[in-house]
């Protein structure tokens, strides 16, 4: 006889309770803003820690090109004939060189602000340093060669004036602290750290007393001519007797010696703008960055 078994049914299995997640939008929010912050400390940051004032020496050099098309282009009434052939230039290659100098310019002054106000210590290293301390005109130079040159302002307007004494304070500030320094402090002093980068000084007076004489502000432009020549004076006697063994200027800064040209040449356009004629006066500083050029071409 068979015996049946009934086996009892098989108990459903429990399905697993359901988990939600639920991530708030404000923390997605902020994990942006972290990998966007972690982006700009690895790519900006760096940038702006390299960005020192000796890369102005790229804007001025081509601002001083734009100065010179600029001259080339408006040849003046009594000019010779091959001075109007010079100006038949065509004008566009003068306003994309004006462009691509204010594009550099404006990039290179945001990026040094951003220093200024991030890494202060680095510029106080610049300044406190010999040589980097002159370049902290150069951003100034190069703003009012700039504005010299530009093709949608006149000296004579409010602008133009306004421009004008934005970019001249810091460089008179700067010559009040400079030039106090060579002649107080005694570490300071010229004959100790004269160097051809301390022409960048008097070439910034040199270029602001010639952008007052466009406007016509010729007592202001007599003022920077003065300290400009005094103080070129100065520098250039100071670094035509420094001792053979002065080796102030490392050998990466060599092309600095070209600065001997600027500071007469930028003298004589001064003197021109101001006196209104190209007199002897402009002539001889002319004549005298002529011969500077010829000794740095041929020295050994």
């Amino acid at each position: 006889m068979t015996t049946i078994v009934q086996q009892p049914p098989p108990t459903p299995t429990p399905t697993p309770p359901q988990i939600t997640l639920t991530v708030p939008s404000t923390s997605i929010h902020s994990n942006d803003h972290t990998g966007t912050l972690i982006i700009i400390k690895t790519l900006i940051i760096p940038i702006i820690t390299r960005c020192h004032a000796g890369y102005f020496r790229i804007t001025l050099s081509l601002c001083c090109q734009t100065l010179l098309w600029k001259t080339l282009k408006d040849p003046p009434e009594n000019a010779h004939a091959y001075r109007r052939i010079l100006g038949l230039f065509p004008s566009t290659a003068f306003l994309l060189l004006w462009s691509l100098s204010l594009l550099i310019l404006t990039t290179l002054s945001i990026l040094y602000i951003l220093r200024c106000a991030l890494f202060s210590n680095m510029v106080k290293t610049e300044y406190l340093n010999h040589i980097g301390v002159n370049y902290l005109f150069a951003p100034w130079i190069s703003w009012l060669l700039l504005l010299q040159t530009a093709p949608f302002l006149t000296p004579k307007t409010v602008y133009y004036l306004l421009l004008w004494w934005l970019f001249v304070v810091p460089i008179f500030v700067l010559d009040v602290k400079i030039y106090g320094q060579w002649f107080t402090k005694g570490k300071r002093i010229l004959s100790r750290v004269a160097n051809p980068a301390s022409q960048l000084s008097v070439v910034g007076n040199f270029v602001g007393a010639r952008a007052a004489a466009q406007m016509g502000w010729k007592e202001s432009a007599m003022v920077l001519f003065t300290l400009g020549m005094v103080h070129y004076m100065v520098v250039f006697v100071t670094l035509y007797q420094r001792l053979s063994g002065n080796t102030c200027l490392p050998t990466v800064l060599r092309p600095v010696m070209f600065l001997f040209i600027a500071a007469p040449s930028m003298a004589s356009l001064a003197w021109d703008e101001i006196s209104g004629t190209f007199d002897f006066s402009s002539k001889m500083l002319f004549y005298l960055s002529m011969f500077l050029f010829l000794c740095l071409v041929i020295r050994q």
